[in-house]
Protein backbone atom coordinates (compact mmCIF):
# COMPACT_ATOMS: atom_id res chain seq x y z
CA UNK A 1 0.00 0.00 0.00
CA UNK A 2 1.41 3.39 -1.02
CA UNK A 3 0.19 6.33 1.06
CA UNK A 4 0.99 10.00 0.52
CA UNK A 5 0.81 12.05 3.73
CA UNK A 6 0.68 15.79 3.12
CA UNK A 7 1.55 18.50 5.64
CA UNK A 8 -0.63 21.47 6.61
CA UNK A 9 -2.44 22.87 3.57
CA UNK A 10 -2.57 26.67 3.80
CA UNK A 11 -5.46 28.66 2.37
CA UNK A 12 -6.57 28.97 -1.24
CA UNK A 13 -3.05 28.78 -2.66
CA UNK A 14 -2.53 25.44 -0.96
CA UNK A 15 -5.85 24.09 -2.19
CA UNK A 16 -5.15 25.20 -5.76
CA UNK A 17 -1.67 23.65 -5.64
CA UNK A 18 -3.16 20.31 -4.57
CA UNK A 19 -5.71 20.39 -7.38
CA UNK A 20 -2.86 20.80 -9.88
CA UNK A 21 -0.41 18.34 -8.37
CA UNK A 22 -2.32 15.40 -6.91
CA UNK A 23 -3.70 13.81 -10.10
CA UNK A 24 -0.19 13.62 -11.57
CA UNK A 25 1.44 12.47 -8.33
CA UNK A 26 -1.12 9.73 -7.78
CA UNK A 27 -0.50 8.36 -11.24
CA UNK A 28 3.26 8.86 -11.25
CA UNK A 29 3.83 7.10 -7.93
CA UNK A 30 0.90 4.63 -8.05
CA UNK A 31 -0.49 6.11 -4.83
CA UNK A 32 -3.34 4.21 -3.18
CA UNK A 33 -4.39 6.74 -0.52
CA UNK A 34 -3.78 10.41 0.22
CA UNK A 35 -3.97 11.89 3.73
CA UNK A 36 -3.65 15.66 4.26
CA UNK A 37 -3.82 17.96 7.26
CA UNK A 38 -6.53 20.50 6.48
CA UNK A 39 -6.89 22.61 9.61
CA UNK A 40 -5.63 25.73 7.81
CA UNK A 41 -7.42 25.40 4.48
CA UNK A 42 -10.02 28.15 5.02
CA UNK A 43 -8.15 31.44 4.73
CA UNK A 44 -5.31 30.00 6.78
CA UNK A 45 -7.43 29.09 9.78
CA UNK A 46 -9.95 26.29 10.18
CA UNK A 47 -12.09 24.24 7.79
CA UNK A 48 -15.33 25.13 6.00
CA UNK A 49 -17.70 22.85 4.10
CA UNK A 50 -16.65 24.42 0.79
CA UNK A 51 -12.91 24.18 1.38
CA UNK A 52 -13.23 20.59 2.61
CA UNK A 53 -15.06 19.68 -0.60
CA UNK A 54 -12.19 21.22 -2.60
CA UNK A 55 -9.65 19.01 -0.86
CA UNK A 56 -11.64 15.87 -1.56
CA UNK A 57 -12.17 16.94 -5.19
CA UNK A 58 -8.40 17.42 -5.53
CA UNK A 59 -7.86 13.79 -4.57
CA UNK A 60 -7.42 13.79 -0.77
CA UNK A 61 -8.98 10.68 0.78
CA UNK A 62 -8.72 11.56 4.49
CA UNK A 63 -8.41 15.01 6.08
CA UNK A 64 -6.81 15.36 9.50
CA UNK A 65 -6.79 18.50 11.64
CA UNK A 66 -5.61 19.97 14.94
CA UNK A 67 -6.20 22.89 17.29
CA UNK A 68 -7.89 25.10 14.65
CA UNK A 69 -10.58 22.58 13.69
CA UNK A 70 -13.25 24.45 15.72
CA UNK A 71 -12.67 27.87 14.11
CA UNK A 72 -15.63 27.55 11.70
CA UNK A 73 -18.51 25.98 13.60
CA UNK A 74 -20.30 24.94 10.40
CA UNK A 75 -17.87 22.05 10.10
CA UNK A 76 -18.73 20.43 13.45
CA UNK A 77 -21.58 18.26 12.09
CA UNK A 78 -19.18 16.91 9.46
CA UNK A 79 -16.96 15.61 12.25
CA UNK A 80 -19.72 13.49 13.71
CA UNK A 81 -20.72 11.36 10.73
CA UNK A 82 -18.82 8.89 8.58
CA UNK A 83 -17.09 11.49 6.39
CA UNK A 84 -13.28 11.23 6.21
CA UNK A 85 -12.63 14.34 8.34
CA UNK A 86 -11.20 13.74 11.80
CA UNK A 87 -10.10 15.76 14.81
CA UNK A 88 -7.42 14.75 17.31
CA UNK A 89 -8.23 11.52 19.15
CA UNK A 90 -7.04 12.85 22.50
CA UNK A 91 -9.50 15.71 22.81
CA UNK A 92 -11.72 15.17 25.88
CA UNK A 93 -14.41 12.51 25.25
CA UNK A 94 -17.18 15.13 25.30
CA UNK A 95 -15.76 16.90 22.24
CA UNK A 96 -17.72 16.21 19.04
CA UNK A 97 -16.15 14.22 16.26
CA UNK A 98 -13.89 11.22 15.77
CA UNK A 99 -10.14 10.80 16.09
CA UNK A 100 -9.70 8.06 13.48
CA UNK A 101 -10.95 6.92 10.10
CA UNK A 102 -10.60 3.44 8.59
CA UNK A 103 -10.22 3.27 4.81
CA UNK A 104 -9.12 0.26 2.75
CA UNK A 105 -7.49 -1.36 5.78
CA UNK A 106 -5.56 1.78 6.82
CA UNK A 107 -6.57 3.34 10.12
CA UNK A 108 -5.69 7.05 9.97
CA UNK A 109 -5.34 8.49 13.48
CA UNK A 110 -5.05 12.15 14.46
CA UNK A 111 -3.34 13.15 17.72
CA UNK A 112 -2.49 16.53 19.23
CA UNK A 113 0.48 17.40 21.44
CA UNK A 114 0.42 18.96 24.89
CA UNK A 115 3.84 20.61 25.22
CA UNK A 116 3.53 24.39 24.53
CA UNK A 117 -0.13 23.76 23.67
CA UNK A 118 -3.32 23.17 25.66
CA UNK A 119 -3.74 20.49 28.38
CA UNK A 120 -5.31 17.87 26.13
CA UNK A 121 -5.62 14.25 27.19
CA UNK A 122 -2.38 12.25 26.98
CA UNK A 123 -1.61 11.24 23.36
CA UNK A 124 0.57 8.34 24.52
CA UNK A 125 -2.16 6.78 26.64
CA UNK A 126 -4.78 7.50 23.98
CA UNK A 127 -2.77 5.41 21.53
CA UNK A 128 -2.28 2.62 24.07
CA UNK A 129 -6.04 2.41 24.49
CA UNK A 130 -6.66 2.44 20.74
CA UNK A 131 -4.00 -0.16 19.92
CA UNK A 132 -5.39 -2.52 22.56
CA UNK A 133 -8.62 -2.80 20.58
CA UNK A 134 -8.30 -1.81 16.93
CA UNK A 135 -11.37 -1.55 14.67
CA UNK A 136 -12.11 -4.71 12.72
CA UNK A 137 -10.42 -4.72 9.33
CA UNK A 138 -7.41 -2.64 10.38
CA UNK A 139 -4.24 -3.80 8.61
CA UNK A 140 -2.03 -0.80 9.34
CA UNK A 141 -2.12 2.44 11.36
CA UNK A 142 -0.88 5.88 10.28
CA UNK A 143 -0.65 8.69 12.84
CA UNK A 144 -0.73 12.45 12.17
CA UNK A 145 0.74 13.97 15.33
CA UNK A 146 -0.16 17.67 15.38
CA UNK A 147 2.30 19.02 17.93
CA UNK A 148 4.58 21.97 18.65
CA UNK A 149 7.56 20.44 20.46
CA UNK A 150 10.01 18.37 18.45
CA UNK A 151 10.91 16.39 21.58
CA UNK A 152 7.29 15.31 22.09
CA UNK A 153 7.04 14.22 18.45
CA UNK A 154 10.29 12.26 18.54
CA UNK A 155 9.26 10.64 21.81
CA UNK A 156 5.92 9.49 20.38
CA UNK A 157 7.70 8.11 17.32
CA UNK A 158 9.88 5.92 19.52
CA UNK A 159 6.95 5.01 21.76
CA UNK A 160 4.95 3.70 18.80
CA UNK A 161 7.86 2.20 16.88
CA UNK A 162 6.96 -1.31 15.77
CA UNK A 163 3.31 -0.76 16.72
CA UNK A 164 2.13 1.46 13.86
CA UNK A 165 3.14 1.93 10.24
CA UNK A 166 3.93 5.64 10.44
CA UNK A 167 4.10 8.65 12.75
CA UNK A 168 4.17 11.94 10.84
CA UNK A 169 4.36 15.32 12.56
CA UNK A 170 2.36 18.36 11.49
CA UNK A 171 1.57 21.84 12.90
CA UNK A 172 4.89 23.74 12.64
CA UNK A 173 4.69 23.96 8.81
CA UNK A 174 8.50 23.63 8.47
CA UNK A 175 9.67 20.34 7.00
CA UNK A 176 12.37 18.57 8.99
CA UNK A 177 15.29 16.50 7.65
CA UNK A 178 14.92 13.51 9.96
CA UNK A 179 12.59 11.33 7.88
CA UNK A 180 13.51 7.67 8.36
CA UNK A 181 12.21 4.25 9.20
CA UNK A 182 12.78 3.58 12.89
CA UNK A 183 14.37 0.28 14.07
CA UNK A 184 11.00 -1.37 14.69
CA UNK A 185 9.68 -0.58 11.22
CA UNK A 186 7.72 2.63 11.82
CA UNK A 187 8.17 5.44 9.27
CA UNK A 188 8.80 8.74 11.02
CA UNK A 189 9.33 12.47 10.42
CA UNK A 190 9.13 15.26 12.97
CA UNK A 191 7.27 17.57 10.59
CA UNK A 192 6.12 16.95 7.04
CA UNK A 193 6.05 20.65 6.17
CA UNK A 194 3.28 22.54 4.40
CA UNK A 195 1.53 23.23 1.13
CA UNK A 196 1.71 27.01 1.20
CA UNK A 197 3.51 30.18 0.09
CA UNK A 198 7.29 29.91 0.07
CA UNK A 199 7.96 33.60 0.79
CA UNK A 200 5.99 33.67 4.01
CA UNK A 201 6.29 32.95 7.72
CA UNK A 202 4.89 29.42 8.02
CA UNK A 203 2.28 30.34 5.42
CA UNK A 204 1.32 33.79 6.70
CA UNK A 205 2.15 37.15 5.10
CA UNK A 206 5.70 37.97 6.25
CA UNK A 207 5.14 41.72 6.72
CA UNK A 208 2.12 41.14 8.93
CA UNK A 209 3.98 38.62 11.06
CA UNK A 210 6.97 40.97 11.41
CA UNK A 211 4.65 43.78 12.51
CA UNK A 212 3.21 41.54 15.20
CA UNK A 213 6.67 40.61 16.49
CA UNK A 214 7.89 44.22 16.44
CA UNK A 215 4.83 45.78 18.09
CA UNK A 216 3.37 42.87 20.06
CA UNK A 217 -0.06 44.04 18.91
CA UNK A 218 -2.26 41.03 18.06
CA UNK A 219 -4.18 40.96 14.81
CA UNK A 220 -5.60 38.65 12.16
CA UNK A 221 -2.95 37.38 9.78
CA UNK A 222 -3.42 36.82 6.05
CA UNK A 223 -2.05 33.96 3.97
CA UNK A 224 1.10 34.92 2.07
CA UNK A 225 1.27 35.30 -1.69
CA UNK A 226 3.48 34.03 -4.49
CA UNK A 227 4.95 30.62 -5.39
CA UNK A 228 3.86 27.65 -3.31
CA UNK A 229 5.86 24.76 -1.92
CA UNK A 230 4.35 21.29 -1.69
CA UNK A 231 5.73 18.81 0.83
CA UNK A 232 4.61 15.27 1.51
CA UNK A 233 5.84 11.91 2.73
CA UNK A 234 5.32 8.90 0.47
CA UNK A 235 5.32 5.75 2.55
CA UNK A 236 5.10 2.16 1.33
CA UNK A 237 3.33 -0.02 3.90
CA UNK A 238 3.60 -3.80 4.08
CA UNK A 239 0.04 -4.84 4.84
CA UNK A 240 1.20 -8.27 6.02
CA UNK A 241 3.20 -6.76 8.89
CA UNK A 242 1.48 -3.40 9.29
CA UNK A 243 4.89 -1.71 9.15
CA UNK A 244 6.73 0.42 6.58
CA UNK A 245 9.06 -0.79 3.86
CA UNK A 246 10.05 2.54 2.27
CA UNK A 247 9.79 6.28 2.93
CA UNK A 248 10.45 9.14 0.49
CA UNK A 249 10.00 12.89 0.89
CA UNK A 250 8.30 14.62 -2.03
CA UNK A 251 8.80 18.35 -2.52
CA UNK A 252 7.78 20.57 -5.42
CA UNK A 253 7.44 24.29 -6.09
CA UNK A 254 4.50 25.71 -8.03
CA UNK A 255 4.10 29.11 -9.67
Amino acid sequence: MKVLAIGDVIGKSGRVALSHLLPRLRQEHSIDLVVANGENIAGGLGVTIKTLAELHAAGVDVVTSGNHIWHHREIVPFLQDSRPLIRPLNYPPAAPGRGMHLINGLLVVNLIGRTFMAPYDCPFRAMDTLLSSLPEGTRAVLVDFHAEATSEKVALGHYLDGRVAAVFGTHTHVGTIDSRILPGGTAYVTDIGMVGPIDSVIGDDADMVLARFLTMIPGRLSVGKGPVEFTGMLVTIDEATGLSADLVRLREEIG
